[in-house]
């Protein structure tokens, strides 16, 4: 998710990772009192927070790129990340299914992120391909990255978060373009519908196989010292972990989310409040928005952040990966490698925001959780982010951006 000018430093790792102890010990800290703080809001809200941090030491350990994966495909041929991805997103299906078609669990209703087919959507995620090559991260890869220390990746995120509430004052604009109702295969088709979908995979797994041109490098296996211990437990803490087992955890983790929250893991709407809360610090009044004025946006407005979900797990996501690069000894701050590059981070987040409100949610929340739910609107948020993405590797080095 981060270019080469944004060192997350996660490989090659050493043989014996000296962990950041102080660093851990006041991460563990910080993390025990958000749940203390988490506490009145219910279990559920603490529960959520630590499966936030379970998605950022999965990110990091694994290393699991959206943007970098798509730019590798466009500039290097390169399909190992996209693999990864659908090996993801087959495996995160087969775990909605069931709870989906089940309905509710718990007294809990079970909802995927389904969303209409749109013109607006095909916008948004155009802008939001462009933008993650800008930004150099996708939703998702910004919250891991500040958590590795990544200091430019804190502009990317304040410019998405004005983005996507920029673009909730401009709703009303973007309501009258033509849209279908929302669509999903489960709804129409139920079990036929996930077969369909997972067919669709393979046919595509397949077709990316047999293009490649060049056979892919395996990957070095480094040599274990006697003093290194090898059990999986190690591994667990210390990385690095194959694309294969990162793509499981993701896939795991989200069906984990499913069953919580009741609801698919995403990203962005947490990105959204927190601009709309920075908004009325500075005088903004809601009630001047249709979109803020009403409903649950309302009301969002006028609880606590530790009271929304996905702002929870965001925060989580940036403790968990922090946590994981300490424990590699590799957290520590990261500067921008030049203006112009934090130029691109301002301009890639603010297009990311607008985007992904445009189009229902982001990588996580639209491509990956509405693909997930068989939602049609996740196909059509990836073949119109590749669209943007084409433009974006484009873009990058007018930034000073690597495309390596």
């Amino acid at each position: 998710m981060s270019s080469s000018g944004i060192s997350l430093s996660v490989a090659p790792r050493s043989l014996q990772p000296r962990s950041q102890k102080t660093l851990i010990l006041l991460l563990l800290v910080i993390g025990i009192a958000i749940i203390l703080a988490l506490s009145p809001f219910g279990w559920r809200q603490c529960v959520l927070f630590l499966i936030g941090n379970l998605f950022g030491i999965s990110l990091y350990h694994a290393s699991f790129g959206f943007a970098s994966a798509y730019r590798k495909l466009f500039v290097h041929g390169e399909f190992k990340g996209i693999l990864a991805q659908i090996l993801m997103l087959a495996c995160a299906t087969l775990l909605f299914a069931p709870i989906l078609l089940r309905g509710s669990l718990w007294g809990q209703e079970m909802t995927g992120a389904v969303f209409p087919v749109s013109v607006q959507g095909a916008i948004g995620a155009f802008l939001f391909g462009v933008g993650m090559q800008l930004g150099s991260g996708c939703a998702c890869g910004t919250l891991y990255t500040i958590g590795g220390g990544s200091s430019m990746m804190l502009l990317t995120l304040l410019t998405f978060c004005i983005g996507a509430f920029w673009s909730t004052l401009t709703a009303p604009f973007w309501s009258g373009f033509p849209k279908t109702e929302p669509l999903s295969l489960i709804e129409q088709w139920g079990w036929t519908g996930v077969s369909i979908q997972l067919l669709t995979f393979g046919l595509i797994a397949c077709a990316l196989w047999f293009a490649k041109k060049n056979p892919e490098k395996k990957s070095e296996v480094m040599p274990t010292s006697p003093g290194q211990p090898s059990s999986w437990l190690h591994s667990l803490l210390y990385g690095p972990w194959s694309l294969p087992i990162g793509a499981f955890m993701l896939a795991f983790l989200n069906g984990l989310t499913l069953l919580i929250a009741g609801r698919p893991w995403g990203v962005t709407s947490g990105f959204t409040l927190w601009g709309a809360k920075i908004a009325q610090l500075l005088g903004w009044n809601p009630a001047t928005s249709e979109y803020w004025s009403q409903g649950t946006h309302f009301e969002s407005l006028s609880r606590s952040v530790l009271a929304d979900v996905v702002s929870v797990m965001n925060l989580g996501i940036i403790l968990g990966a922090a946590l994981a690069a300490a424990l590699v000894g590799r957290l520590s701050i990261k500067k921008p490698p030049s203006k112009l590059a934090m130029m691109a981070a301002l301009l890639g987040g603010l297009l990311m925001g607008y985007g992904a409100r445009l189009a229902f949610g982001c990588n996580v929340g639209a491509y990956f959780s509405g693909i997930a739910s068989t939602s049609l609107h996740g196909w059509l948020w990836i073949i119109c982010a590749m669209g943007g993405t084409a433009l974006g590797v484009k873009l990058r080095p007018l930034f000073e951006l690597s495309n390596g």
